[in-house]
């Protein structure tokens, strides 16, 4: 399905290379007798990635687990999926070291899933896969290099072509940056990184970064939900106002649902394997750019921020009417969020204004109208339940703009989308067994669809190293047509060990 021609082919050897190419520098740092690395938070260097730079699944699964912090279990997006906007930067001076990188972490992970249902149009095996993921960083004076690749074998794909931008292949590069402190109050990361900002608990408005929804839906981690951009980020610090401008040269849009692996409703019927989705994609380096900007202040222990977007709909929006491919309409979105204490907990704000600048009208029946998007959320401990217990409540609208004319232009006999798409959500996590036992459920459920998407998860710690993990993608709907009841031949179980290095 894919081809990789000359210049795609540099595009990926160029970043695997030097991929390689630190993974040895590395391995000879591990088996060095020279002096040892510096600790963990020395030379300006965290051993963790640095994830805090990231339709919502298709159409309102927009808002991510708070996405102010890809490192924060709730309320950020599950395990390293926050929006918290943690910047890295590198200090303008670092101690000498003798290795060429100061850490290299990562895993090995074993991962297995299969169907519930009799899918027609899909395998009954939902995942199947080996993954070692490396991870390394060096202080280089003021410049921090920072590089995270999976390297995997997915036993269930067809397509062994590698496409970086689609994480299909054998390598998926999630990192190959170098960030620098421009100025005294300017940092700057330039390269492939993992962005987010909002405050949602997966949900998105606000973030407009590309997410995975297959490997979401599939049963990845949900660290893989957050897909890489290739970006240049200039972060500014003052007294008065935070503000970060995101620059990407070429658009990057969401690994969406294409039917190769999940089945879905292609607008007709339901669709996989057999319809599977070629999307017409903006592709020019400068042209098809994308720029997202966000001020933020903290006031009285509120974080409050402002956001911007110019660039196009992150998964498919519309439809060509002379080639019937899906195509990704222009797209600006306006929006701002608060986030602070509230009561014994965190609540958070969020809302958007989604203009769909190829149908400002709502009178073009093959492009998205524009929407009008809020979320305002909660979440807690509660102690006076049970220890280590922790519950988060979000409500969501998705408010369609020029309603009526949308009918006057629906094709008869399609199914209408309602005026509001309202959808709940609900988290709760508990620990047990010194916390090495993490049970967690989060639940969305949505009123005017009439459809429910649960995601039950249990993982345990055997060891510092080892970790075991059992969990569920369970769909259900009234009808075919909505976006959780598209998935109902999709309910999946899947089971993982993973071990850390």
């Amino acid at each position: 399905m894919i081809k990789i021609y000359a210049c795609g082919k540099m595009k990926l050897i160029l970043p695997f290379l030097l991929s390689i190419l630190i993974l040895m520098l590395s391995l000879q740092h591990l088996y060095a007798d020279d002096t040892p690395a510096l600790p963990m938070g020395l030379g300006g260097a965290s051993q963790q990635s640095d994830n805090s730079d990231q339709p919502g699944l298709p159409a309102g699964l927009g808002p991510a687990v708070t996405q102010e912090s890809a490192d924060d279990p709730m309320p950020s997006l599950p395990q390293g999926l926050g929006a918290r906007d943690n910047v890295t930067t590198a200090p303008k001076q670092a101690p000498e070291t003798k290795s060429f990188l100061a850490s290299v972490t990562g895993f090995i992970e074993a991962r297995g899933g299969m169907r519930l249902n009799n899918d027609p149009y899909e395998k009954d095996t939902s995942l199947g896969e080996l993954r070692l993921q490396f991870k390394a960083e060096k202080q280089l004076g003021r410049f921090l290099i920072r590089n995270s690749n999976d390297i995997y074998y997915d036993a269930v794909a067809e397509e062994r072509s590698v496409h970086l931008e689609k994480g299909k292949g054998f390598i998926d590069l999630r990192e190959l940056s170098l960030s620098f402190s421009a100025l005294d109050n300017m940092d700057i990361k330039a390269g492939r990184q993992i962005l987010t900002w909002g405050t949602g608990d997966l949900v998105f408005i606000n973030d407009l970064f590309p997410k995975d929804w297959q490997s979401f839906l599939l049963g990845r981690d949900t660290e893989y939900l957050k897909a890489p951009s290739d970006a240049v980020k200039a972060s500014i610090y003052t007294e008065k106002i935070n503000m970060d401008i995101v620059f990407m040269p070429k658009f990057d849009p969401d690994r969406f649902i294409t039917g190769e692996r999940l089945s879905y409703w292609n607008g007709y019927r339901t669709a996989g394997r057999d319809s599977i989705i070629n999307a017409e994609r903006p592709n020019n380096w400068l042209n098809d750019y994308e720029l997202a900007v966000r001020f933020s202040k903290n006031i009285n222990g509120n974080e409050i921020a402002f956001y911007g977007y110019h660039g196009y709909w992150k998964s498919p929006g519309g439809i060509d009417p002379f080639t019937f491919r899906y195509i990704f309409p222009e797209l600006n979105v306006y929006g701002a969020s608060i986030r602070g204490q509230a009561g014994r907990g965190i609540g958070n704000i969020e809302a958007g204004y989604y203009d769909s600048r190829d149908d400002s009208n709502g009178d073009n029946p093959f492009i998205n109208n524009s929407q009008i998007r809020f979320l305002v959320g909660y979440e807690q401990d509660l102690p006076m339940v049970a220890s280590d217990l922790t519950a988060g409540l979000q409500y969501y609208l998705e408010h369609m703009m020029d309603h009526d004319e949308y009918l006057d232009i629906l094709s008869p006999g399609s199914p209408a989308a309602d005026e509001d798409r309202h959808l709940f959500t609900l988290r709760i996590t508990k620990l047990l067994l010194n916390q090495n036992l993490t049970c967690s459920l989060f639940t969305y459920y949505s009123p005017s669809d009439q459809d429910l998407y649960i995601r039950p998860n249990i993982s345990y710690k055997f060891t510092d190293d080892w970790k075991g993990e059992v969990g569920a993608n369970i769909f259900s709907g009234e009808c075919p047509h909505t976006f959780f009841g598209q998935f109902h031949e999709n309910t999946n179980v899947f089971i993982a060990v993973r071990y850390n290095y």
